[in-house]
């Protein structure tokens, strides 16, 4: 989340020429408009207090280098706000991130299962997601297979998973969508989800076998429920398409916490990645124009590697 300065008499061109709003334009920092080295996507919100909507909130993240959004409430908007959205994310040249698929049949047991109509309700979720990819030019959708089933044997669980996913698979393949699997953290988050550790979104991406069917790879929650994280990065490197970020503890930015993010995303853009880092955190700094400029100052941070 960060951006740039105006000064002097030039400040009403300078401010014509971006696009931005007075307040948006006079209030970004100094140290603007260079692009990251990884292609970090912030979400809606977290320069609120420099940019008063979502089309300045766009202007703003470009002017401060940023070159992607994420936006995972992106499918509970309205038609006309997405293709809002996309129109100017299109002239800004900015890249569209993840949005959550299921948001219906991720929070209870339902892949697990096995059931036809849970299975039948999130195929119906997959159809309209590609409608929405197709609207915001998005190229990857989150999925959450959804809770665990208490009293089913683990193995039926994911075989049930593996074939809802093989069901998705032909809804995204045609249309070169890519679903990534999401594993989320049981002690601090999200207790009872399927889907916790790395090692087992890759063992499910490898039953699915599908170009559609990837890794999520979101630090924060693999911080917590595993850690390891490079050699993890690593041994799932086939299979992950996708990467989000949050210090631990407190889900912040980078450099409030225990992660050394600059080593982490050295080592991923060594790698090769090209993909989308999605900045799915909150700011230690809440609230106020000094924290917003003060997390896009820990981002300038560890990305110069």
């Amino acid at each position: 989340m960060d951006r740039r300065d105006f000064i002097g008499t030039g400040v009403a061109g300078a401010i014509a020429a971006t696009g931005l709003t007075p307040a948006a334009a006079t209030a970004a920092p100094a140290a603007q408009g260079k692009t990251f080295q990884c292609d970090y996507a912030p979400h809606f919100g977290m320069f609120r207090t420099h940019a008063p909507n979502d089309i300045d909130e766009l202007k703003f993240m470009h002017d401060q280098g940023f070159r992607s959004l994420e936006d995972n409430g992106m499918a509970g908007r309205s038609v006309a706000d997405q293709e809002k959205i996309a129109k100017e994310m299109q002239r800004l040249g900015m890249r569209m991130g993840v949005f959550v698929v299921n948001g219906s049949t991720s929070w209870i047991p339902s892949l697990a299962t096995g059931k036809a109509d849970l299975r039948d309700k999130f195929l119906a979720e997959c159809k309209t997601a590609v409608d929405v990819a197709k609207r915001v030019n998005a190229k990857w959708m989150t999925v959450v297979p959804g809770q665990l089933v208490p009293n089913l044997e683990m193995g039926y669980q994911t075989a049930n998973v593996v074939d809802a996913l093989r069901r998705a698979s032909e809804i995204f393949e045609p249309h070169g969508l890519i679903m990534v699997l999401e594993p989320l953290n049981p002690w601090r988050d999200h207790p009872g989800q399927f889907l916790s550790k790395a090692p087992q979104a890759f063992e499910v991406c490898r039953a699915v076998n599908s170009p559609s069917c990837k890794i999520l790879f979101d630090i924060y929650h693999q911080q917590i429920t595993e850690g390891n994280i490079i050699p993890n990065i690593n041994l799932a490197w086939s299979e992950i398409a996708y990467f989000q970020i949050g210090d631990n503890p407190g889900r912040n930015e980078p450099l409030t916490g225990e992660i050394n993010y600059k080593n982490v995303f050295k080592h991923i853009k060594s790698k090769g990645f090209t993909g989308i880092y999605g900045m799915e955190h909150g700011n230690s700094r809440g609230g106020s124009k000094e924290g917003e400029l003060n997390l896009i100052k820990a981002y300038r941070e560890v990305d110069s590697f």
